[in-house]
Formats: C-alpha cells, sequence, structure tokens
C-alpha cells in the first residue's frame, strides 16, 4: 500500500460529506456548511488521503486546528473498506510530521470516554490522558481530551532516521527521531553535530539519489552513517564483497552446514534475522556490510561461499508481516538499554570497561577497577562494566577500555574493531591488539628500527628448516607468536627437545619464534600511555623457575615478587627503549618489558592490556594512576570531538 497526503479543495466537498456520514455517528458529524468554512479558513486545515495504488482515490480525510503552540486533531475518517489496516498509525505519523515542521509543543484531541480501544491506540502512540470533559458531544456524551507532547520534534536523539516520507514510519517507541530527506539537508540543526548517527533509510542509494546525497553529507558533517559511501560502493563489487566477508569463512560454513540446497538467501534487518539459527552471522556480516536492510545470497560448490549481497531499502518491504518483522528488529536495534539504573548525575561521558568476571587472571582486579570507576566519575565520566554478552550496548557509550585479556582470534578484538568502526575512542585499538600479539611483527619492528633483543629467528612449519636447530647455542626459548602470561614459551636445552616442541607448537601455528636464552633475576615492565611512562616494576622470575610465571607450580600464586618504582629511579635507558619500542606499535596503553643483561638493555616485547592491579601497578602513584588513565580517555574524546568540528569547518 501507498499513500498521498494533500491539502483539501473545493471540488473535494462531496468526498468529505460522504465521509462524514460513513463513519461518525450523527452528534459527530460536520455540516456541508462547516465543511465549507474549513476549506477557507487561515486556522483549520483538511488533508485528503488518497490511495496511490487505486489511481489516487480519496480513502479519508482529517482536520487539524491550528493554535499557537498547540495542534488540535479535530477529527480522522477513513473509509471501511480501509480500516485495519495501519492506515491510522501513517496519518498520525504524518500529523506528528507535520506538527514538528510548523513548531507545534503539543498535539491535542478529543476522543469518546467510552470508546476505550481508541484511547488504548492513542495511548500507544505516546498521548497521555489529560481531562475528563463531560457533556463533550451531547448530554451523557463524555470525552477524553489527550495530549502528545511533541518530544521527536524537540529531543536530542543520537540517532536520526532519515527517510523519504517520515509519515509511513509506524513504529513509535524508538530511540530515534525520524525526519525527511529534506529537513535533514536543508535544517541547520543536523548540519554542525557530529555526535548524530545517521540511518539512511532512502527509497535508492543510487549515484546522484536523495539516498547517495544523504550518506555523502553524513559523512561532510563527521556524522556516522549507515550505509555509508564506502559500504553503498562495496556491495556493488562482488570481489571486494569476498575479500572482505574472509574471516566469516569458517563460520558461514558451519552455520549453513545442514542446508542440503546449493543456494540460499538470508535476509537482514538492522543487524538481525528471524532464524535463531542465523543470527550470529547476521550480526557479524552487519558489522562488516553496515546497511540497515540487504539481502545476502550464498551458493556452494566444494563449500558456501557469498554470491552477492543486494541493499533493500524501507520501501521495498511492502509485505505487512515483513514489515512488522523489521519493525520489532528496530525497537531491539534502538531501544538496548545502556544501564540497569538510572544515573545519579549528569556524566558528560560514558566509558565502557570489557571486563571477564570468570577470567583467573585479569588485567585489573577487582578494586583495581573499582577505583577507576571513582576516578572516572570524579571527572565527570560514567563507567559501566560490560562483558561479552553487551556487544549490542556498545555505541551507545563515547569510549571503550578493554580490561580483559586481548588476543586478534578472539572476541575482545572483535569488541574493539566495532567500537573504532562506531568512531569511539577505544583502549585497546584494534592495532594495536593486532601488533602486540604477533611476536613475529615486533620481531621485524624491532630489527627494522635497531632495537635490541634476544637473538631470534623465525621457523616455518616445514622439515628441511628444522636444520637450523643444529646451529643454535642451546638452551633456547620456543614462542607461539600470540603467546601471553608465559603460557605457549618453552626452554628447550638440545636440539631433540627443540624437535619435540616445535612439532606441538606447529599444530598451533605455522611459524614459531625462537630466541636465544637470556636469564635475568627479573623483567622490567614500564607502562606507557600517550608515549609517557606511567609506572615501573620490577617482576621477578618465580622461584627456581625461569619465567616470570610457573603455570606448574603448586602454589596459590602462579607468578614471581614484584617491585613498583618510581620512574625517577629507574636507568634512563630502560625509559628510552620502552618509549621507543611502544612508539612504533602506537600510542595507547603498553606494558613494555625489557630485560638488562651485561649491562644491555634487550627489549622482550611490547604487550597491550597491560596489568594495573591495586596494590602492583598503583603502589608508586596511587589514585593518580587511575586519574591519569581517565584523563587520557577524555582527553582523546575531546580530540575526536574537535576533529570532527575542523572537518565540518573545512
Amino acid at each position: 500500500m501507498s499513500f498521498n497526503f494533500r491539502k483539501a479543495q473545493n471540488q473535494d466537498l462531496p468526498f468529505l460529506l460522504q465521509l462524514e456520514k460513513e463513519v461518525f455517528p450523527a452528534y459527530q458529524q460536520n455540516s456541508k456548511q462547516n465543511i465549507k468554512k474549513s476549506l477557507s479558513s487561515n486556522f483549520q486545515e483538511i488533508f485528503i488521503v488518497e490511495d496511490t495504488i487505486a489511481n489516487q482515490a480519496p480513502i479519508g480525510a482529517f482536520v487539524l486546528f491550528k493554535y499557537t503552540h498547540s495542534l488540535r486533531i479535530y477529527s480522522v475518517g477513513l473509509i471501511k473498506a480501509y480500516h485495519n489496516k495501519g492506515i491510522g498509525s501513517i496519518i498520525l505519523n504524518y500529523i506528528k510530521t507535520y506538527a514538528a515542521a510548523h513548531n507545534f509543543n503539543t498535539i491535542i484531541l478529543e476522543v469518546s470516554a467510552t470508546n476505550q480501544q481508541l484511547i488504548n491506540w492513542y495511548k500507544k502512540h505516546n498521548f497521555t490522558e489529560t481531562a475528563l470533559l463531560n457533556n463533550y458531544y451531547t448530554e451523557g456524551l463524555h470525552a477524553i481530551k489527550m495530549k502528545y507532547n511533541q518530544e521527536n520534534a524537540t529531543k536530542d536523539y543520537k540517532n536520526i532516521i532519515v527517510i523519504n516520507q517520515p509519515f509511513k514510519w509506524q513504529e513509535n517507541t524508538i530511540n530515534a527521531k525520524v525526519i525527511s530527506v529534506k529537513d535533514y539537508i536543508n535544517n541547520t540543526q543536523y548540519h554542525n553535530n557530529p555526535d548524530y548517527r545517521i540511518f539512511n533509510l532512502c527509497s535508492s542509494y543510487k549515484y546522484q539519489s536523495y539516498g547517495y546525497y544523504v550518506s555523502l553529507l553524513a559523512s561532510a558533517r563527521g556524522q556516522r552513517v549507515i550505509p555509508s559511501i564506502t559500504v553503498i560502493r562495496d556491495f556493488r563489487i562482488k570481489n571486494v564483497i569476498q575479500s572482505i566477508a574472509f574471516d566469516l569463512d569458517a563460520l558461514i560454513n558451519k552455520t549453513l552446514l545442514k542446508i542440503s540446497n546449493s543456494a540460499f538467501s538470508l535476509n537482514i534487518y538492522f543487524g538481525q534475522t528471524p532464524n535463531k539459527s542465523y543470527r550470529t552471522l547476521a550480526s557479524k556480516l552487519y558489522q562488516i556490510f553496515e546497511a540497515p536492510f540487504f539481502k545476502v545470497n550464498f551458493i556452494k560448490n566444494e563449500k558456501w561461499l557469498i554470491k552477492d549481497i543486494k541493499v533493500f531499502t524501507f520501501q521495498d518491504i511492502d509485505n505487512d508481516t515483513e514489515k512488522d518483522l523489521m519493525y520489532s528488529f528496530a525497537v531491539n536495534f534502538f531501544n538496548k538499554k545502556r544501564h540497569n539504573y538510572p544515573k545519579l548525575a549528569n556524566y558528560k561521558y560514558d566509558l565502557a570497561v570489557l571486563v571477564n568476571p570468570k577470567e583467573e587472571t585479569p588485567p585489573s582486579n577487582a578494586l583495581g577497577l573499582e577505583k577507576l570507576k571513582i576516578a572516572a566519575n570524579k571527572k565527570g565520566v560514567y563507567l559501566e562494566l560490560i562483558t561479552k554478552a553487551d556487544v549490542d550496548k556498545i555505541n551507545e557509550f563515547d569510549a571503550l577500555f578493554i580490561r580483559e585479556t586481548t588476543n586478534v582470534n578472539h572476541y575482545t578484538y572483535e569488541f574493539s574493531r566495532l567500537a573504532y568502526a562506531e568512531g569511539m575512542v577505544v583502549i585497546d585499538d584494534p592495532w594495536s591488539i593486532l601488533r602486540c600479539s604477533n611476536k613475529i611483527y615486533q620481531n621485524e619492528l624491532f630489527k627494522k628500527h635497531k632495537i635490541k633483543t634476544p637473538q631470534t629467528i623465525v621457523l616455518a612449519n616445514n622439515i628441511s628448516n628444522l636444520k637450523q636447530l643444529d646451529a643454535l647455542t642451546y638452551p633456547v626459548v620456543l614462542k607461539q607468536p600470540d603467546s601471553a602470561f608465559s603460557l605457549g614459551v618453552i626452554k628447550v636445552n638440545n636440539k631433540e627437545e627443540a624437535k619435540v616442541e616445535l612439532l606441538k607448537l606447529f599444530k598451533k601455528s605455522d611459524m614459531v619464534i625462537c630466541q636465544e636464552f637470556l636469564y635475568s633475576e627479573f623483567d622490567w615492565r614500564i607502562g606507557i600511555l600517550d608515549n609517557t611512562p606511567l609506572f615501573a616494576c620490577k617482576y621477578f622470575m618465580k622461584e627456581n623457575h625461569w619465567q616470570i610465571y610457573d603455570w606448574n607450580s603448586e602454589s596459590d600464586d602462579p607468578s614471581g615478587d614484584y617491585v613498583t618504582l618510581p620512574i625517577n629511579e629507574v636507568p634512563e635507558k630502560v625509559i628510552k627503549v620502552a618509549q621507543k619500542a611502544a612508539a612504533l606499535i602506537g600510542d595507547g596503553l603498553y606494558g613494555v618489558d625489557l630485560k638488562i643483561v651485561n649491562n644491555e638493555v634487550y627489549i622482550v616485547e611490547v604487550n597491550d592490556n597491560p596489568n594495573i592491579d591495586a596494590g602492583v601497578e598503583d603502589s608508586v602513584l596511587g589514585d593518580a594512576l587511575y586519574d591519569t588513565i581517565i584523563d587520557s580517555i577524555i582527553n582523546r574524546i575531546n580530540i575526536a570531538k574537535n576533529i570532527q568540528k575542523i572537518k565540518l569547518t573545512e
């Protein structure tokens, strides 16, 4: 169904009279004389509703009274053949759009006090009862006065849905403002605010169409837009689609394993799809191909592949069942609650801290997290601990701080990547996770920049390369490229031990790091934030063990002792090497591990997501350590916002 709205003219009088008699009881019917006056009145507006499919045939009408600050719905009527088809919601949305465009603060109306069904319908559309009007229609026939505060026109929503005809959008309970294309293009309210998230639901994304320009303008205004111009372009290039989706190959084939046909299609609405079996896949596809609505066509040869992806628009959803489904997904998408309880103070920014309550050795202990929260609240930042189950809440925050052990092949990386894609400040950023998670990368990087490391070779999963073991001076240390906390790190004392352990490591990785063994009583850990030393610790080797961690130890604590020192008590050469190494990774929060052997400083590795435990890393700075971290996050948010403002003025 498709409808048009226009102002009534004198030639519409016969239809308006017929509609009055068909729809309204005698005591509510308007006379011919009154209708004529309404047609010529500056105070009143009569709109005709037309069915565009049925040759523009009039099917209904509504009358509006225009007061100084309020718009009154005097009457709404539809011919009986169009009852119970959802058209009333379309009309009401049109009226709300009209009210917003003409700066009416409220919409008021009266409804029969005995018509509870209609009263409930208006309540569903956010009208509230304000008064009982006794004997309003005639003696003994009362009315309920109802009011709608024009929040959609005045509330500062972050989510903006841009659509060709906003009155056709029938879901009014979502946490988003629905506006027209022309309003988005012309209204200065939407020109200079980079905080807006624009959802482009225009009827076409073709080159130089309105939909194309909405995404283009949003990008120029520094606003987050879905779909972006890049996504619109990428959908048209088959090789790009398959390349971008390459990492989902295993998930695609696992999800579609039981499908017997050689072709399959999946419709995705706001990252969701109705069949539970495909919801994880739909969510992952949405993270890669951000568009409100799209269809993914899969084809199976030896394995399942994406054949193509087709974007469809709000206008293309013409099936009532499908539209209801889409609206339910919109509610889920936009109405995710950020907080389980109301905030008691006004905070300038919101910070999500990703944790895993079940992690045995998290990078921050409970007291450390509490101190971080206190520091954040003190500086006007609301801090909420989130878990992997809260991935849909990410876009409600200004920044993400990961306090869970990270890895590339892990949801922590996906959180980081998603937060970065949302334009958020994120520590650890995805690039730091990538660079810190792989010791092969770091070895090449440090070698290129002449930073001293233990002598290192990289062994590939090839029997002939094992001949290199003959030339080694034992003992040596073998490392899985993404090893952490001493896991995947093995000391071998001879060639035979090396072969045995390499065969185990090659089952997990095609490449393995082999380093000379340099013993030291302790490793330096220099915490670096914004390329500035933050804390310094000596981590001592576990007693009777060659590493800081001994996971085979029978004691409750597998780690060695520690000493935290003021930065000015750390050898200057250690600080210089730590800063140089960290700067090659990025400007995030890093823990740089170093050794001093024979008075030479060796870089062991740079870790993202370093430990910040109350009672350990904060032993010197105390609460100032957490203040510094929060200050950095605030500064990053402000810089990001200022960059957006600069872009808008260029």
